[in-house]
This record gives C-alpha cells, sequence and structure tokens, in this order.
C-alpha cells in the first residue's frame, strides 16, 4: 500500500470507528493519539476494597467519559506474564512467559507488540515507568528489557521504592518479607517515581502534539504496589478508625492445595488487627496517590483539547488479594487476583457507561490497532472492544481466561461467564463458584450435581485454549 493510499485507509477507518461502531461524534481527524495509562497490583473495586472507601476522583472522572469494564480479567496474575501477554495480544499459553524473570523477546524475538505496530506506521511511542516489567533490572539489559528501539522510541523507568528515607517506615512482617513495608513520605509526588512518570507522560503529549506528531505515550505506576510508600497527604485521606477489613467467612470452602503458592501465608497469619489495617491503609493511600498522577494526565489532555483525537485506556495489570482467603498478594486463580479495573474512553464512546460482559486485556490489542487503522497481525487472542464502546449492553465473546503455574509441572486454568468461575488444576483438583450468590468464591460448587451441565460448558472452553504446558516449556 503506498503512503497516499495507506493514509487514506486510517481516515476511512476512523470514519468507521466513530460513525459506524461507534455512531455518535464526527469522525477522528487524521491519526489519532492513544494514552495507556497503567496501574500495577491494582485490584477492582470490590469486595473489602469498596468505592465507599477508596477515593479515586479522578478514576471516576475518567469513567464518566467512557465505558468501565466491570468484568475485565488478566491472562496471568503476576506482572511480567500479564503485561507481555497484554502487549503482544497473546495468551501465555502462546508467549510461554510465566515468570517475572523471563525477558519475553528471548521467546518471542519477532513478536510485534501494538506499541511497535503503531511506531512501524508513524506514531511516536514513548513509555514511562512501569509498562513492562523491567524495574530491578540492571543498566546492562535495561533497554532490552523496556523493548527500546521496537515497541518504543523512548522508555524509562525508576525503582518501585522511595528514592529517599524521610519519613515514618515499617516493615509488617518484622523483615522476614522486605518487600511488606509501609512508608509513609515526606516531600512532593514529584519526588517519587510516579510522580516523574506522570511529569515524562505530559512532557511528551505537549511536545508531540505541538509538533502535530501522532503519538502513544505509556504511564506505568507502581503503586499501589509494594514497598508501600506514599507521601503521607495520602495517608491522611484514610485515618486507621475509618479502614474496615474484610473477614473470611466461617465455613468457608477449604482452599485446594495448588490454589494459594509458597510459604507467605504463614506469615500474613501472623498478621495482628493493627497489623491488617496498616496494610490496608497503606494500600489505600497508594492507590490515591496513583490516581492523583491519572489526574494530572487527565488535566492535560483538557488543556490540550485532546479528547476529541485520543483514546485514553486505564488498566490494572491483575488483582489483588486483601485479606480474602488469609492473603494478601496476587498469584491465585480467585476472583479478586484475577480481576483488574478497565476504563476506555474514546471519541463517540458511551460516556459515563458500565459494560458487564467479560472481557480480556488481550482485547486491547486489537482495540488500539482498529482505532488506528493498523492491520492487525495474525494469531491475536482478543477482539476489538469497539462494539462495546458503542454498546455497553453488548456480548463479547462470553467468556475470559486465567492461567497460573505452580513449579515446574504445577498449573491452573480459569474460566469466569460473568456469573460462574470454574478453576482446573493439574492435579486434578477442581473449584466452582457462582458470583450471583458468592460473589467472595466462598462455598466451592464443583461437588454439587445440580450444576453439572454449568461443569460440563465451562470445561469445554478451557479444553478450546491453546495447550498448556507448551511444547518445550514446562
Amino acid at each position: 500500500m503506498n503512503p497516499v493510499m495507506s493514509w487514506r485507509f486510517v481516515l476511512v477507518l476512523c470514519a468507521f470507528w466513530q460513525g459506524s461502531v461507534l455512531g455518535a461524534e464526527p469522525a477522528v481527524v487524521g491519526r489519532p493519539n492513544v494514552l495507556l495509562v497503567m496501574a500495577d497490583d491494582f485490584r477492582d473495586h470490590g469486595g473489602a476494597f469498596t468505592r465507599a472507601m477508596v477515593r479515586t476522583p479522578h478514576l471516576d472522572r475518567l469513567a464518566a467519559r467512557g465505558v468501565r469494564f466491570e468484568r475485565a480479567y488478566a491472562q496471568y496474575p503476576v506482572c511480567n506474564p500479564s503485561r507481555v501477554s497484554l502487549l503482544t495480544g497473546l495468551r501465555c499459553e502462546q508467549t510461554g512467559i510465566v515468570g517475572n524473570q523471563e525477558y519475553f523477546r528471548t521467546r518471542l524475538p519477532d513478536v510485534v507488540t501494538f506499541p511497535q505496530l503503531l511506531r512501524q506506521r508513524g506514531w511516536t511511542t514513548r513509555s514511562f515507568g512501569k509498562i513492562l516489567h523491567a524495574a530491578n533490572t540492571g543498566e546492562s539489559v535495561r533497554a532490552d528489557w523496556l523493548d527500546m528501539g521496537r515497541s518504543w522510541d523512548h522508555a524509562e523507568i525508576g525503582s518501585a521504592a522511595s528514592p529517599h528515607r524521610r519519613g515514618e517506615f515499617r516493615n509488617l512482617t518484622g523483615g522476614k518479607l522486605g518487600w511488606c513495608e509501609i512508608g509513609i513520605l515526606d516531600g512532593t509526588d514529584d519526588e517519587q517515581p510516579d510522580g516523574r512518570a506522570a511529569l515524562g507522560a505530559i512532557r511528551s503529549m505537549e511536545e508531540l502534539t505541538a509538533a502535530g506528531k501522532p503519538w502513544l505515550v505509556a504511564a506505568g505506576f507502581h503503586r499501589p504496589h509494594d514497598p508501600f510508600h506514599a507521601p503521607r497527604r495520602y495517608f491522611d485521606l484514610y485515618p486507621r478508625e475509618s479502614v474496615r477489613l474484610y473477614l473470611d467467612p466461617p465455613g468457608q470452602s477449604p482452599s485446594k492445595p495448588l490454589a494459594i503458592s509458597g510459604g507467605w501465608k504463614e506469615v500474613f497469619a501472623a498478621f495482628n488487627e493493627e497489623d491488617r489495617i496498616d496494610f490496608m491503609r497503606a494500600y489505600l493511600a497508594g492507590v490515591s496517590f496513583m490516581d492523583a498522577q491519572v489526574g494530572r494526565l487527565l488535566d492535560t489532555l483538557d488543556r490540550l483539547g485532546l479528547w476529541q483525537n485520543t483514546m485514553v485506556i486505564f488498566i490494572g495489570d491483575h488483582g489483588y488479594h486483601l485479606g480474602e482467603r488469609g492473603w494478601w498478594n496476587k498469584n491465585t486463580l480467585f476472583e479478586r487476583s484475577c480481576r483488574v479495573p478497565m476504563i476506555v474512553a474514546a471519541p463517540g464512546a458511551k460516556a459515563g457507561q458500565v459494560c458487564g460482559s467479560p472481557v480480556e486485556l488481550v482485547d486491547l490489542y486489537p482495540t488500539v490497532a482498529e482505532f488506528c487503522g493498523a492491520p492487525l497481525p495474525a494469531g491475536l487472542a482478543g477482539s476489538g472492544l469497539a462494539p462495546l464502546l458503542g454498546d455497553p449492553r453488548r456480548l463479547h465473546r462470553g467468556a475470559a481466561f486465567t492461567l497460573v503455574t505452580r513449579g515446574a509441572q504445577g498449573f491452573g486454568r480459569s474460566v469466569t461467564d460473568g456469573r460462574w468461575r470454574f478453576t482446573q488444576w493439574s492435579d486434578g483438583a477442581t473449584e466452582l463458584y457462582d458470583h450471583h450468590s458468592d460473589p467472595e468464591e466462598t462455598r466451592d460448587l464443583s461437588g454439587v450435581e445440580a450444576n453439572t451441565e454449568v461443569l460440563v460448558g465451562l470445561k469445554r472452553r478451557l479444553a478450546a485454549l491453546p495447550v498448556w504446558p507448551m511444547a518445550g516449556k514446562p
């Protein structure tokens, strides 16, 4: 396709996106922009983490402009596998990436990420903060892990920890888990890595817009990920007496042997009520700190008049437990670990609407590519969300899937259809939960004969996934 025809193709596709798919506003003029915003370890708003307790005015403001997907799911409940899956549009069964120490191009040297797809077609792409999992890599390999020169024209990331030690600090485990540290920080937002990531994204949006260049700018915020450091003013939003804790109910179905991994549960079991309140308070402070940085990005879109030409995506990379089943972390196949917040605002999207259909992070690759008029690579796992942005009541594919591994051979796969969650473990154990009556998944119904038909249908969905373990991968 020659340059003139390619440009016309983009204009026609943008008009189709606006007029035929969304049907609400005039077509995007020229090549549109994409702002991707990610929060680390940020769970959905369900369960113990309720909208009544957390303060996220800027995410609420974004949701008022777009569609909030209340049942969005990660393909793996850990940082690196989830982010690789998201950016490549492939399930972990296709990438083979299931750990935080695996550089994705070792296994996928020629895969084209969606930032790379746009970059190849003239978009300037820049990444600030944690988009790819590179915060703890050494200087000699960091540019590779950030995928500089392929996905991004420019990428930078800082450590998740505060660069200074001014404030009050306490390790909730007496030092047993180094990451489990609260930091009530003195100083400004911009002294912290997340504040600096926001600044970098803002300056890029200003510079590239002034230059008339189409852009994809990504801002990846560490918070509310550990260590639980945030400026003092965000802790002040949550007095200790205002914090409510989740308590597992008596008679809860016991967790299956592979459901919760590692020895941390014994450490968490030693938490007293003060520890649990402080953990929750620090997590909430991190959420509000992150939300404030989102607000700065939204202010920039307002000031530069970019909403009519920009798709804004906000997501978490996976969920998080805040005491459910005695767990204060991720890496499970329970709803709280698999489910993520997702908001998409785009020209012509139905503002302020909620979509209840299950969607997946792999759906974002085709969504961005279609919005920008880029041809889709073969073999993508997801489906574009444009129809749901135009009509959030529509059914998407009807199911979402998550994989987790346990050591060299153990693994589990889970599927949800919006009502039921079914999990199949490699040791033969199964779980089934009815979210209509049991949203916190406290009663395993997999052994109830009346649910046989449900189980058959969900097992059939799991069987249609790519094979795991994949060839040459434990």
